[in-house]
């Protein structure tokens, strides 16, 4: 695969890399399978898929166990691992919350070490910022975990440009992870052009539109009875069906590349700047093979524009 670096002066890493959530978390949780998961994880790197990108709160914690398994017996040294911090697991009404007081994450990342089996991670992320808590606040300890040597980089996600501009005065951003897809392009607006011109990678998650763009579901029914996707305002029936003029759109281009609707979703998400690194999620070995593929797919400037013109999509995000 062909690789690029994790922002500048970064890491070198496959330029299309592997969201493990759906491992174990949210997508189809009762059709978890560790083995093929590790299968998955330790396939990826012989392809080129090093950015391996997990979180505290998938699980919560099995994320994490899972993906330090895999990494042992010395496939640790060949991945450029990445996790995150600031979101927790709650039994109140609201499911997760967030926490991104400096105690709670100088707590989680030795936690998060244990779990992954490793004396470090390449790049540990703040998951979102907690409103309660001044950004500064919460980047000065991640700083600190920089400064103990626990953390190589440091990372955000889901934020604002004011935000980065923020926690850049207290230490160098070196990723901001956002959702970025044909169905949702809200960073193509500010956040995108500011880090692209930063030196920032930018690491955009569901860029598959959880699954959607691949043209795998076209009624909710198509999805587990346990999935999360099945709450999410884009795949109630209605939405879900005006949105496939967004798929059959991608499939048009597809079929003029000879490559599969999320080969072209992702080449399209990889056409929007140089340091800009897809971590698509999959726990199977068939469509983490189709995703590797997606970085030798080359779209014309006549494929960008087709795919740039294709409707907004029908409901939110959440």
């Amino acid at each position: 695969m062909r690789s690029s670096t994790l922002g500048a002066g970064g890491p070198e890493v496959g330029v299309v890399g592997l969201g493990c959530m759906g491992m174990t978390w949210a997508y189809d949780p009762s059709g978890r399978d560790d083995a093929t998961s590790t299968g998955v994880i330790r396939t990826a790197l012989d392809l080129g898929v090093t950015l391996i990108d997990t979180a505290d709160v998938y699980g919560p914690y099995s994320n994490e166990e899972l993906v330090g398994a895999a990494l042992g017996g010395g496939y640790r040294e060949r991945a450029v691992l990445a996790t995150k911090v600031g979101l927790v697991v709650s039994d109140g009404e609201r499911p997760v919350v967030n926490n991104g007081r400096p105690d709670h994450i100088r707590r989680s990342i030795d936690e998060s070490l244990r779990r992954l089996g490793t004396d470090h991670v390449d790049l540990y992320q703040l998951h979102r910022v907690d409103p309660e808590v001044p950004i500064e606040e919460s980047w000065g300890a991640l700083a600190e975990v920089v400064a103990a040597g626990k953390a190589r980089r440091i990372g955000l996600s889901e934020v604002s440009v004011e935000q980065i501009k923020r926690a850049q005065a207290v230490h160098p951003v070196a990723s901001v992870q956002s959702e970025l897809s044909l169905w949702t392009r809200d960073a193509l607006a500010e956040v995108l052009p500011y880090t692209e011109e930063q030196g920032i990678a930018f690491l955009p998650f569901s860029p598959l539109g959880r699954g959607f763009l691949a043209g795998r579901f076209s009624s909710a029914d198509d999805l587990p009875d346990d999935d999360f996707r099945r709450a999410l305002p884009r795949f109630q029936q209605e939405a879900l069906a005006a949105n496939q003029a967004i798929v059959a759109g991608v499939g048009r281009v597809a079929g003029r590349r000879g490559a599969t609707p999320a080969q072209v979703a992702l080449a399209w998400v990889l056409a929007q700047g140089r340091l800009v690194l897809p971590i698509p999620g999959t726990k199977t070995p068939k469509y983490l093979a189709d995703n590797a593929a997606s970085a030798d797919v080359r779209l014309t400037a006549e494929d960008l524009a087709e795919l740039d013109a294709l409707p907004a999509p029908t409901g939110t995000r959440y």
